[in-house]
């Protein structure tokens, strides 16, 4: 059995204020793509299907159509809710879905969703975990005096529930949407305070494969068979170096025989480019989504480089090479005020100097604005 894993769609996110619509249009098609290509016998989409809870009717329609073309291939297509979605908007519809062969588990129920498909081998189980708090396994299968459960402690129960409904020497695979220890997260996935959202892949062990989503970078974690497929598109500047990809697993009569990753390709990269103003003119004209880390203090720097980078959606200032090449120190030191900062983030912005009438008109302003604030 040849499946395909994807997860984190993200559908109706923007890009610092950039629609990105199009280019997750462009990126379902490339995935039907390999679905053709691979001639896969399942689809896995392990989560964040969209990107808020009240996702735009764009998103929403744009999901539709991609339902339909699932529909018209007649291959079982198993889908599970993530954090970002909500359980009872991505349930709407899934009992009409079933009938053709599209499985979407995003409600937590007493049992867990099982879907069971067959090959050459004979069936294979599949567990559909979707995302879920802590909370409501405690409310659900807990009295009201138990104790406060942890994302691991509750991930576990409900996994060993599912484990308890696949037969003995029987194939198995787990969607679920969760942070495994050890993975690399992005600044685009929704964090959660410190480690408490943490879940131990050891309790997945039991599976011949586990289609992981929420981190955003394709990876493995503590074995080959336990996998997140990363999201199809770079949601944030910070996952530039990523490679992007679908998953193709296959299994034999044993389980787990591999996986390999197949390379997405963008209708448009996302990009840090690094450099001086004029270095970055010539640069080569792009659309690309693109991030300018400048060396030197500039000021409309959108102006400046819009020619090259009409999709420029943010400007950094690589403050330590600047200050390497002026010998400025650029660390905080303890006494340092607000007129101190206002000066740095002028001479930043401007390449000057504040000058003393300007320096005493801003320590008018600012002490003028301490003692509104006592007095208020």
């Amino acid at each position: 059995m040849r499946l395909l894993h994807t997860a984190d769609w993200h559908l109706g996110k923007t890009l610092k204020g950039a629609n990105l619509l199009d280019d997750q249009k462009f990126i379902i098609d490339e995935i039907f793509s390999v679905i053709d290509d691979e001639k896969v016998d399942a689809i896995l989409i392990a989560g964040d299907v969209y990107d808020r809870a009240v996702p735009p009717p764009e998103a929403v329609e744009l999901f539709n159509e991609t339902l339909n073309r699932f529909a018209e291939r007649n291959l079982p297509t198993l889908i599970i809710a993530g954090n970002h979605d909500s359980a009872r908007r991505l349930n709407f519809g899934s009992k009409i879905f079933a009938s053709k062969n599209i499985f979407i588990a995003s409600k937590l129920y007493n049992e867990p969703a099982q879907i069971v498909l067959s090959d050459d081998f004979g069936e294979v189980y599949f567990s559909m975990i979707p995302f879920f708090e802590p909370t409501e396994i405690r409310t659900k299968f807990f009295d009201e005096d138990s104790e406060r459960l942890t994302f691991n402690d509750a991930n576990k129960f409900f996994v060993e529930r599912a484990r308890k409904k696949i037969p003995s020497g029987k194939r198995s695979v787990a969607l679920a949407h969760v942070f495994l220890t050890g993975g690399e997260e992005s600044e685009s996935e929704r964090k959660f305070v410190g480690t408490a959202a943490n879940v131990d892949a050891q309790i997945f062990a039991g599976y011949d494969y586990v289609a992981l989503g929420h981190l955003h970078r394709p990876q493995r974690i503590s074995a080959e068979n336990i996998r997140y497929a990363g999201s199809p598109l770079k949601y944030s500047f910070d996952e530039a170096a990523h490679k992007k990809s679908a998953t193709i697993v296959e299994l034999d009569a044993q389980g787990f025989v591999g996986a390999k990753k197949i390379p997405l390709t963008p209708r448009r990269d996302v990009r840090i480019v690094t450099g001086t103003i004029d270095e970055l003119k010539n640069f080569e004209c792009t659309q690309d989504y693109i991030c300018a880390r400048l060396t030197e203090r500039a000021i409309n720097v959108q102006n400046k480089l819009a020619h090259v980078f009409p999709n420029l959606l943010g400007v950094e200032f690589n403050l330590q090479k600047i200050s390497a090449a002026n010998d400025e120190p650029t660390t905080s030191h303890a006494g340092t005020t607000k007129l101190d900062y206002f000066a740095d983030f002028f001479l930043t912005q401007t390449s000057q100097t504040l000058s003393d009438e300007y320096r005493e008109a801003m320590r008018e302003l600012l002490a003028k604005l301490d003692r509104d604030e006592r007095e208020a």
